[in-house]
């Protein structure tokens, strides 16, 4: 069985310290897969994930970024970055753990997986630190428009600066996902959006580590990553060659029920990537590994990335 470990480092904050949580296969190393996680949510949640790419002999690593999971040292820091530049720290972050895991297990294929926040993290980390990673699964983001980024930005900077960094703002908070239950009939609960899947939503909503509202500074760093990745402009510093899987449920309301993802990977291709790839799912919502058809959306990780090492 593959075994599970945890860790942690200094962060590039020069405050915190990283959680980190490993799985290591018991079978032959074949890769490693980086994990970046969504907002409001920890890695304990992809443990299934990773213990299946553990099982395929692949070594799954993810951190809690800044202001979640077991990074929280103080009930002040959950859902908060930085004061500053809180965007900057949790990429920089994610690169000191990739480079320390590349002396690790040297010379094998080295894969990033960002969901959610995690894959406006991934994408910044593609144009940021080009090669650093040899593919890229982008999982359940979006694409949003040049005026809506603004505007997200410019309240997340205004309620900062009037409330302070540390401010939790219902406001904000319903600004950005209050509208994310629309697309279904009746919803059962205000996260029906993650998932078909009852079982996972109700222990979400359970998970004292899930769900909470973010401070306002967080809200402000997001968008500031977000308007960052879609400069189509940013985009020609990735690396061309790397392959690129973007993957989400056509019901998924970050990505606008697919049209945002499809507008990532049509900005990909137009940067002049060489390989992107993309597969929408019918019916699926935000969080495709925890979907009623899971068992597929791994298979097809897995084929994915054994067609590219």
């Amino acid at each position: 069985m593959p075994t599970f470990n945890d860790f942690y480092f200094d962060s590039s904050t020069g405050k915190n310290h990283i959680h980190v949580r490993r799985c290591i296969p018991d079978v032959p190393v074949r890769g490693y897969v980086q994990i970046m996680h969504g907002i409001a949510e920890h890695i304990e949640r992809y443990d299934d994930f990773m213990q299946f790419l553990a099982e395929n002999g692949f070594v799954a690593v993810g951190t809690d970024h800044l202001g979640h999971g077991k990074t929280i040292e103080a009930p002040e820091q959950k859902g908060f970055l930085a004061d500053k530049n809180g965007w900057d720290y949790i990429i920089k972050d994610e690169e000191i753990l990739r480079r320390a895991m590349e002396k690790t297990y040297p010379g094998i294929p080295f894969i990033l997986f960002g969901h959610s926040m995690g894959s406006f993290m991934a994408r910044t980390h593609l144009i940021r630190y080009p090669g650093a990673f040899d593919a890229a699964i982008i999982s359940g983001t979006g694409n949003q428009g040049a005026a809506l980024v603004g505007g997200g930005l410019f309240m997340g900077n205004l309620v900062t600066a009037l409330k302070g960094a540390h401010h939790y703002s219902k406001f904000l908070n319903n600004l950005a996902f209050g509208s994310y239950n629309k697309n279904y009939d009746k919803p059962r609960t205000e996260y029906d959006w993650l998932t078909r899947d009852e079982e996972v939503v109700d222990k979400y909503i359970a998970d004292p580590l899930c769900g909470f509202i973010p401070t306002c500074s967080l809200f402000r760093d997001m968008m500031t990553g977000v308007k960052f990745i879609t400069n189509v402009d940013n985009l020609a510093a990735m690396k061309k060659d790397i392959p690129v899987y973007f993957m989400s449920g056509d019901m998924d309301p970050v990505g606008e029920c697919g049209k945002g993802v499809k507008l990532a990977y049509e900005n990909f291709k137009k940067a002049g990537m060489k390989d992107v790839s993309l597969k929408l799912y019918k019916g699926g919502r935000h969080e495709m590994l925890n979907e009623i058809n899971r068992a597929e959306v791994y298979s097809d990780i897995l084929a994915w990335i054994n067609s590219k090492i």
